[in-house]
């Protein structure tokens, strides 16, 4: 499935006051654009949940299986953070085969080199650990209208460019969605009727060096 049918649309949700709208952001807008821009929240805290609309216990029911520690906590996390590797750190799982295929024995000149078994081995696999484009995890809090309130964001990597000559970068090109609670309040103060609802929220899970 392709990034642009992973990304789910933003709802706009409508309170009339007299002739004026206010229009709240639900869920994340058709984007080929990954991590999720801020939502735009009304600040009026007549909005937000109670204290006894936080309850954990009810919270964690109604998400059910769908709470994954892994990637949303409930409390301020410890900060994450990972760095483009070095050179002399090797890439997870196997070598890509656009790589392992490449024919280092050819020149613009149509001689040929002689390249041997180990340097071509170390020159790919220093290839390989340049061109590599981790996904960087860092925690974002969402806001009190979002529960879990805490979520660990995908990112891909922007400190270099993932090519040699430069000029290409690391881009997402896979996404996971994961369900979260959200508030959502219909009407005006006290006609107003609010609960929470599962939406799905987008996360880069793969990025790759592209133009």
């Amino acid at each position: 499935m392709g990034l642009s049918q992973t990304l789910l649309v933003y709802a706009m949700v409508c309170v009339h006051l007299g002739v004026s709208q206010h229009f709240f952001r639900l869920r994340p807008l058709p984007s080929e654009h990954l991590p999720v821009p801020d939502l735009k929240e009304d600040p009026d805290p007549e909005y937000d949940p109670r204290e006894q609309d936080l309850a954990e216990k009810p919270l964690r029911k109604k998400l059910g299986s769908h709470f994954d520690p892994s990637f949303m906590a409930i409390t301020a996390p410890l900060p994450v953070n990972l760095s483009t590797p070095d050179v002399q750190w090797k890439p997870p799982g196997h070598m890509p085969n656009e790589i392992k295929k490449l024919d280092l024995t050819e020149t613009p000149y149509g001689k040929r080199l002689k390249v041997g078994k180990k340097a071509r081995r170390k020159f790919l696999q220093l290839l390989w650990t340049y061109t590599y484009c981790p996904v960087v995890h860092t925690w974002k809090d969402l806001g009190v209208r979002f529960w879990p309130r805490y979520i660990k964001e995908g990112n891909c990597s922007s400190e270099r460019s993932c090519s040699f000559p430069e000029g290409m970068s690391c881009k997402p090109i896979k996404s996971i969605s994961k369900t979260f609670l959200r508030w959502y309040c219909q009407g005006f103060l006290r006609q107003k009727y609010c609960t929470w609802i599962q939406v799905q929220y987008p996360i880069i899970s793969e990025c790759k060096c592209s133009c």
